[in-house]
């Protein structure tokens, strides 16, 4: 997808920035997180042409915008002037991936699902189940 100058990032750039948001937003990234960010961009077909030196760049920009006072609204606001609503809840999914990853959900993460769910204006019903989809596919013996 071609960007403009009004909408900086790719839906990919997008999608990654969410996964990076809900990874750091604990202000924890943990290796299991990182690995399972380069498993998704490598395995699922919305990354297929995606330019993996973009990765840094995104994650560097997450980074820097989480660390100022308004910085989830600008983030937010660059997500969804990326993504194409038909995406919104392929990103919701992958945030809950990402959160279900070490097997615990911390009170941050799930404060961000809780936003995102607002931002992106995610039914209930398809939040439940995109959640209980990242629940299955997590589960452990």
């Amino acid at each position: 997808m071609i960007q403009d100058e009004t909408t900086p990032w790719s839906p990919q750039d997008a999608l990654i920035a969410m996964m990076v948001a809900i990874s750091v937003s604990d202000q924890n990234i943990k290796t299991l997180e990182l690995l399972s960010i380069e498993r998704t961009v490598n395995h699922l077909p919305i990354f297929a042409h995606y330019d993996l030196d973009n990765l840094k760049i995104v994650s560097n920009t997450v980074f820097d915008l989480l660390s100022e006072e308004e910085g989830l609204d600008a983030l937010f606001g660059l997500v969804t002037a990326a993504l194409p609503e038909r995406l919104y809840e392929t990103a919701y999914a992958l945030c809950c991936d990402l959160a279900a990853t070490d097997g615990r959900l911390r009170e941050e993460e799930l404060r961000f699902l809780q936003e995102t769910r607002y931002v992106l204006n995610i039914s209930r019903l398809n939040t439940a189940a995109i959640e209980r989809g990242a629940r299955a596919r997590h589960m452990v013996l």
